[in-house]
């Protein structure tokens, strides 16, 4: 089962997530998810447990407990959306201003 916690302390390593969470049974993998250009935490990552019993009591043990000073939140993660490339739905942009030099002699 994959597991995403939140709130995550900027300081939480993966170490940090792997010992939490086997505190309930075996862990497969333990991610703290970084920003790409700065390296820095992005205050959440996501934990895999094989057995479904041991992820569902590690989810009822852990959510809303402390660590390193912050209330977790954890939950079973929810399948990755599909994301066009491309940047998105934004509309765009069409047509140009025109030559603003005519427009401020008045012709």
């Amino acid at each position: 089962m994959n597991i995403y916690v939140g709130n995550l302390p900027f300081s939480a390593s993966e170490d940090d997530l792997r010992t939490a969470f086997a505190a309930y049974g075996t862990v497969t993998s333990a991610a703290v998810i970084k920003d790409q250009f700065s390296g820095q935490s992005r205050g959440f990552g996501f934990v895999e447990m094989p057995n479904q019993a041991e992820a569902e009591a590690a989810i009822q043990g852990l959510n809303g407990k402390e660590l390193k000073g912050r209330a977790l939140r954890v939950n079973e993660a929810r399948p990755r959306e599909e994301r066009r490339p491309g940047g998105g739905d934004r509309p765009r942009r069409t047509g140009g201003g025109g030559d603003r030099r005519n427009d401020r002699r008045g012709w």
